[in-house]
């Protein structure tokens, strides 16, 4: 992934605020959580997605995004509050910056 893309990520992390971005052709919304690597070393986005499209036919929910199908990341001027949704449970290990509690 491109370097400048991953601090965006990890810079919306830190500051608590939603991205915005496209993937896989489909415009979404999301609150970022954690970047990291996976079991098999590929990167991922582990974020809660609140608007846009989904493959899975689920718009909002829990996503892993494959760091590499991230195009045109952006950060939002909204914040989000970490809800009863997140979880401090691993699923990326190697994490680069997760949310600080």
């Amino acid at each position: 992934m491109e370097n400048n893309i991953k601090n965006v990520i990890c810079s919306a992390i830190q500051s608590k605020k939603m991205i915005k971005f496209n993937y896989e052709d489909s415009a979404r919304v999301a609150e970022p959580y954690c970047y990291g690597e996976s079991k098999t070393g590929n990167e991922f986005l582990r974020a809660f997605q609140v608007k846009g499209k989904s493959k899975s036919g689920k718009p909002v929910g829990w996503k892993l995004f494959r760091a590499s199908k991230i195009k045109s990341v952006a950060v939002t001027d909204k914040y989000f509050v970490i809800g009863h949704h997140y979880s401090k449970e691993p699923v990326i290990k190697n994490s680069h910056c997760c949310i600080k509690l």
